[in-house]
């Protein structure tokens, strides 16, 4: 589906709305977006939730009706957001929600979109935007659908704000962006001076959005985009980021460790302040990866660390 053919007589609009718990949000709302290739809107949190909203184009097909079709979105939604908050160990939320007329949200869902500075010196930008940046800033063209509005999160910011500072430092090569999603982390590291990266998601749709995403900012010389398993990727690593669950990081561990160049960084984010930090710390440093520097903003976490064994 492209953007110029949204207006298409007859086409539909489902918006699915989710009260998701706050540690959870960004995991959710990245995977709705790549789902939905259409948009994805986060409201400001409630109490212990945020409501995401996702759209999906409903184009009935082979003489089925809008019914049909959204009753099938509607219950693969609900198996993979249940598979993902399962990793939380939390419950499948209720959901809502509704179809709409083409024409009412064709091209009104734009207006919740504009540039903004994601980190320090890093903006991100819709294509039909327009922005002329400062001297000292870079910019990312970003569009809903690839999980544009989710990077306002604040482990996808700690996550940038830790890879800008030791790409801006240290100028690694070669990087290893795991669990890459839309290619924003890659893709910050390139802007702030990273250099032959490897950007690697067992999503095939996460593959085709974070290739897609690369070439429409002309970072594909320096970016590789792949659906390899993280046990056959070969290193070593001057720098390993991955902004994924605390769990899954607890289990990448090893192959971390075997990646890494001596004397390498990693940056690690998704976590949560306090015991999953914690904990993270312990298992990273007993394999010589040592805690150099920390964020934290509200209950998320983001960690650097620096190996320390040879």
């Amino acid at each position: 589906m492209t953007r110029e053919s949204a207006g298409d007589k007859g086409r539909k609009w489902l918006k699915i709305n989710l009260q998701v718990p706050l540690r959870a949000v960004e995991s959710v709302s990245d995977l709705l977006a790549v789902i939905s290739g259409a948009g994805v809107e986060v409201r400001p949190p409630e109490g212990a939730t945020s409501e995401v909203s996702a759209f999906f184009v409903v184009e009935p097909q082979d003489g089925g009706d809008a019914d049909t079709t959204s009753a099938a979105i509607l219950a693969r939604v609900r198996e993979e957001v249940g598979g993902m908050l399962a990793l939380y160990d939390l419950p499948i939320p209720g959901l809502t929600h509704e179809l709409l007329d083409d024409e009412d949200w064709a091209t009104s869902w734009r207006q919740f979109f504009k540039p903004f500075e994601i980190v320090p010196g890093l903006v991100i930008r819709p294509s039909w935007e327009s922005y002329r940046p400062a001297p000292d800033q870079q910019v990312l063209v970003m569009d809903p659908g690839m999980a544009f509005g989710t990077g306002q999160h604040a482990s996808t910011r700690m996550a940038l704000d830790l890879v800008a500072d030791t790409c801006r430092t240290y100028r690694p090569a070669p990087v290893l962006d795991v669990g890459t999603g839309t290619g924003i982390l890659a893709m910050g590291a390139a802007l702030f001076g990273a250099d032959r990266i490897l950007a690697i998601d067992n999503d095939p749709e996460a593959v085709r959005v974070a290739t897609a995403t690369v070439r429409a900012n002309r970072l594909q010389e320096r970016i590789r985009v792949s659906a390899e398993d993280l046990a056959a990727v070969q290193g070593p690593f001057a720098l390993i980021c991955a902004n994924i669950v605390h769990n899954v990081l607890v289990d990448m561990a090893p192959d971390f460790r075997r990646l890494l160049a001596p004397g390498g960084r990693i940056v690690l984010a998704g976590l949560l302040r306090g015991e999953q930090e914690r904990n993270i710390g312990r298992i990273y440093s007993a394999l010589g990866l040592r805690p150099v520097h920390s964020l934290q903003h509200e209950e998320w976490a983001a960690l650097l660390l620096l190996d320390t064994s040879r």
